[in-house]
């Protein structure tokens, strides 16, 4: 232990860095909470014209406004990979050695983990904070004992009215630690789980994709 360090210093950075963990929890879950919205409502804007669309030919050609969201950047994904495959200047490259259908879903599910990957961005920082805050807060309330303790035995007296004050003020950082790792950990369970609906329903899009993609008959979400 860092003696030369003065405790009330330590508890001080201690409280501060709990500060800092309940402000980028916040951010976080304020950021997420707009990313799934906004991914959600593209999404079904998406999904909606692009069933309704004639064929792939027509659903490539969606408008502009319609082009975004995941599922978008998924069928762009596809409609560029069908393109270089009907081109043949480039359908003779080694990456489209093998079966058309088994390569196109390469690609897709390609894109599928990159659309997963942004959704997940920033729920191990919640994870990380739900962990280690109660642990942080109870660092705080330790140095925050022996300080009391320390200050007890220079002043030779163990009355409840010098022992209380002290050690109430150091209980505080564990306190101030669960009070930032529950809503951490409340949001990182949340979002983990609209994260999986998330994959699911983009899932479920390549596979429609495909099926139209190879003549098949797609069932609509």
């Amino acid at each position: 232990m860092p003696f030369h360090v003065a405790p009330a210093i330590i508890i001080d950075g201690t409280l501060y860095t709990l500060l800092a963990f309940s402000l980028v929890t916040w951010t976080l879950i304020f950021f997420k909470v707009w990313q799934f919205a906004k991914n959600n409502y593209y999404n079904k804007r998406y999904g909606i014209a692009f069933w309704d669309a004639s064929d792939l030919k027509a659903a490539e050609q969606l408008p502009g406004d319609m082009n975004r969201g995941p599922k978008a950047r998924i069928a762009a994904c596809g409609f560029s990979w069908l393109a270089e495959h009907k081109d043949p200047t480039t359908s003779a490259s080694l990456k489209f050695r093998g079966e058309p259908q088994d390569l196109l879903e390469q690609a897709l599910r390609k894109q599928t983990q990159e659309e997963q990957k942004r959704m997940e961005s920033g729920l191990t920082m919640l994870a990380s904070i739900g962990s280690t805050a109660p642990f942080v807060g109870l660092f705080g309330t330790v140095m925050g004992i022996m300080n009391a303790l320390q200050d007890i035995s220079k002043n030779g007296s163990a009355s409840l009215d010098v022992v209380a004050g002290p050690i109430g003020d150091a209980l505080i950082a564990t306190a101030v630690g669960i009070a930032v790792a529950v809503p951490a950990v409340l949001a990182y369970n949340f979002f983990i789980r609209r994260a999986k609906h998330h994959r699911a329903s983009l899932e479920h899009f390549v596979d429609g994709f495909l099926h139209i993609a190879f003549g098949g008959k797609a069932a609509k979400e």
